[in-house]
């Protein structure tokens, strides 16, 4: 009986551990700061992950150690079809040995 109560108790604070634990949203990865020109924004966020390039909404990549550091319009989507576009770009030049990997 003790035991049951013990592994009840101990199943109890790790589920709620666990769920209380933040996830990180695409909108977390992504630092925004507005510039004097008016509609310009400079922005800081993660690659996409390269699975996911293939996605209706890629995501993210938070690991990846690299910042992509973006100037432009303000209501510009880091996930958005543009930066699709390019980050395919780059994964393919990189794929074929056109790409620099310096």
């Amino acid at each position: 009986m003790k035991k049951t109560i013990s592994l009840l108790s101990t199943l109890l604070l790790s589920s709620t551990l666990f769920w209380s634990v933040p996830a990180v949203g695409a909108n977390e990865l992504v630092e925004t700061e507005v510039v004097e020109f008016a509609g310009y924004c400079h922005m800081k966020f993660p690659p996409m992950i390269e699975a996911t390039l293939s996605w209706d909404r890629p995501e993210l990549d938070a690991d990846a150690g690299r910042i992509i550091d973006f100037y432009g319009p303000c209501d510009y989507d880091p996930t958005g079809v543009a930066e699709i576009r390019a980050q395919r770009s780059l994964l393919l030049r990189d794929l074929h040995g056109d790409g620099s990997s310096d």
